[in-house]
């Protein structure tokens, strides 16, 4: 963004930083304990310590920030007991969308959920991780636009965001992307059918596998 086109101080520059800090965190484009200077990131995104130090201030009551006392701000790291903790959540969560979907969609979601799956399946098939990474993380978006409760989305994204470096690792993992692809399939074709008790028991069941595989980490 050109120098004169930034926002400089007050809400607009907050929201601003904001939302570049949160991204540049969920991409993992800042690391976890990595230290969050405020004059470098003001000076980054062209607005004022304090619109920085209100945008960490958020950042920190979402669980993306860790603020340390005559310290300053780094990015929070988050331990494998609670990323087991945060995924037991989305068990919950993530199957009263899937049910909500099953119970509600339309055939042009069901397509979309369809397509994404013969994506994922053709992902895995090619040896590409990294784009199978991208599309789970679609899919289970589409399952909650697709859902229709917001509170439980608001929720998640704010779970999920603390997951990142988890979910980056065990997309890397050896044969993770094989197994985790029949489990989506499963929450696919139970939503497919509409079946709302089948496809929060199929988002269960893939959860738990997560689980499983943190805990093996």
């Amino acid at each position: 963004m050109p120098k004169e086109a930034r926002p400089g101080s007050g809400e607009q520059a907050k929201q601003h930083a904001l939302g570049e800090l949160r991204q540049a965190i969920l991409r993992g484009e800042m690391a976890p304990a990595q230290r969050l200077v405020e004059d470098e990131l003001a000076e980054q995104f062209g607005v004022t310590r304090a619109s920085i130090r209100a945008a960490l201030l958020e950042l920190a009551s979402e669980g993306l920030v860790e603020r340390i006392r005559n310290r300053g701000s780094r990015v929070r790291v988050v331990t494998k007991e609670e990323a087991v903790a945060i995924t037991e959540c989305r068990m919950a969560l993530e199957g009263l969308c899937a049910a909500k979907v099953a119970a509600g969609a339309t055939e042009e979601q069901l397509a979309e959920l369809a397509e994404t799956g013969a994506a994922m399946a053709k992902a895995v098939a090619d040896g590409e991780p990294m784009t199978y990474s991208e599309l789970n993380h679609r899919l289970h978006a589409l399952i909650r636009e697709f859902s229709g409760q917001q509170t439980a989305v608001g929720l998640l994204e704010r779970l999920n965001g603390q997951l990142v470096r988890h979910q980056f690792q065990l997309a890397l993992r050896p044969g993770r992307p094989q197994k985790s692809l029949s489990e989506h399939l499963a929450v696919i074709d139970a939503i497919t059918a509409r079946d709302p008790q089948a496809a929060e028991a199929a988002v269960r069941a893939h959860l738990g596998s997560v689980i499983d595989a943190l805990r093996d980490d």
